[in-house]
């Protein structure tokens, strides 16, 4: 049987494209070999970047069709039992109770037309700060300036990449384990020893890009720790993985 050169799989162990017993073999082969473990990093961090340029942008008109639908969905269907009962009086009543009924259907319609323009407010402002945030995002990842560096995490991979001219920086990980329940990956930036909060993965994705909360401001790297669900003032674990930002 003829045996594959393990320094041509460096490209599909970092797609993740071997089958068990040759990534394990391939794995025995990396420990030693600084030339293949260099370029399997150059490739998983341009498969992360080159996975997200290529992802398809949303249409500019997509938020204010969605914003139309929220705001002319009806969302409480008012009763007709006040009407019903006014039809059915007789005398002074009805007049009383068509009083009633008007003064209580104008508080329902009211109270609905107030709760459904909140709604629609507050998706509008949720939009507006994805559609912020994917820009802010890809601009990182497609600025000219942009340096990557990649890891290994615990099987999966995590990559940071930094745009000096922008001042920000993304993580994107691929694969990287579930954290514990009740637990979140949460991101920090190294300042000089100091680690300041950058914000919080989705514990549901093994897989994602997060755009960095704050500005890189000089930091010397970037950490990841496991902290409690809703994330932490200061880390309370050992760092994950600690990456040093990329020159």
């Amino acid at each position: 049987m003829t045996m594959t050169d393990p320094h041509t799989l460096t490209g599909a162990y970092a797609l993740h494209a071997l089958p068990d017993d040759e990534r394990a073999d391939f794995e025995r082969h990396l420990a030693g070999c600084p030339t293949c473990a260099r370029e399997v990093e150059e490739f998983e961090a341009a498969a992360a970047r080159l996975a997200l340029a290529a992802s398809v942008p949303v249409r500019p008109a997509m938020r204010e069709e969605v914003l139309h639908r929220v705001g002319s969905v009806r969302q409480l269907t008012p009763g007709t039992t006040p009407v019903e009962r006014v039809r059915r009086s007789k005398g002074a009543a009805p007049a009383r109770w068509a009083l009633a009924a008007c003064v209580a259907a104008a508080a329902v319609f009211g109270g609905t037309a107030a709760w459904q323009w909140e709604r629609a407010q507050d998706a509008q402002q949720r939009a507006a700060q994805a559609e912020r945030q994917a820009s802010d995002l890809a601009g990182v990842l497609a600025a000219p300036d942009a340096k990557s560096r990649t890891v290994r995490v615990a099987g999966g991979t995590g990559t940071v990449v930094v745009s000096a001219q922008r001042d920000r920086a993304v993580f994107v990980s691929s694969k990287m384990p579930d954290p514990p329940k009740g637990k979140v990956y949460q991101l920090w930036f190294d300042d000089g020893g100091t680690m300041r909060d950058a914000g919080l993965m989705d514990p549901a994705r093994a897989s994602q890009s997060v755009l960095m909360k704050g500005t890189v401001d000089g930091a010397s790297g970037v950490g990841v720790t496991v902290e409690p669900a809703g994330g932490s003032a200061k880390p309370t674990s050992a760092p994950v993985t600690v990456l040093s930002m990329p020159s």
